[in-house]
């Protein structure tokens, strides 16, 4: 396979990742400290490489492209590997993080992937493209994608629910 090469603002030919990534959200937070209130930014990043290995990160800096640059990195210590049947995930499961409660289904070819919001950019990412899944309790989006990844690890390969089922 023959190496992709995006130009710099230099103009030198560097290589590109093998991942894709999506800024979900870049929040400003603040410190109360005895001289004032100290300010950060705090992104939310999520990479995939569209064949089921996906992670995310969440970190602080002191500008916004610092943050990013930190969140993807810990995305990149972070990945799961999905196992994918059909381009869809293997079995429905239920998952509750925190306040946010997650449901997931396989769907047939054709559905699509049916999820709000930040949900979605984690299974685009992932290479799942036929999902139907719900989002209940809350409307945090560090929560609920942390939710997907729960329900991620706890999935099991067609393989692994055979020997289960034995």
């Amino acid at each position: 396979m023959e190496k992709r090469r995006r130009q710099s603002r230099d103009g030198e030919a560097r290589e590109r990742s093998e991942f894709d990534q999506k800024t979900v959200e870049v929040k400003r937070v603040t410190r109360v400290t005895s001289g004032g209130k100290r300010m950060r930014f705090r992104a939310l990043v999520v990479i995939g490489d569209h064949k089921g290995r996906v992670g995310m990160g969440l970190r602080k800096g002191a500008d916004v492209s610092e943050s990013v640059n930190k969140a993807v990195n810990a995305a990149k210590k972070n990945l799961i590997q999905l196992p994918l049947v059909n381009e869809t995930i293997p079995h429905g499961i239920s998952v509750k993080y925190k306040s946010s409660k997650l449901m997931l289904k396989p769907a047939r070819p054709g559905t699509g992937v049916i999820a709000g919001g930040a949900v979605r950019q984690v299974f685009e990412l992932a290479g799942v493209k036929n999902v139907v899944s719900k989002m209940l309790g809350s409307n945090n989006k560090v929560n609920n994608i942390k939710a997907v990844f729960e329900a991620f690890q706890k999935m099991k390969s067609k393989e692994e629910l055979a020997k289960l089922r034995k």
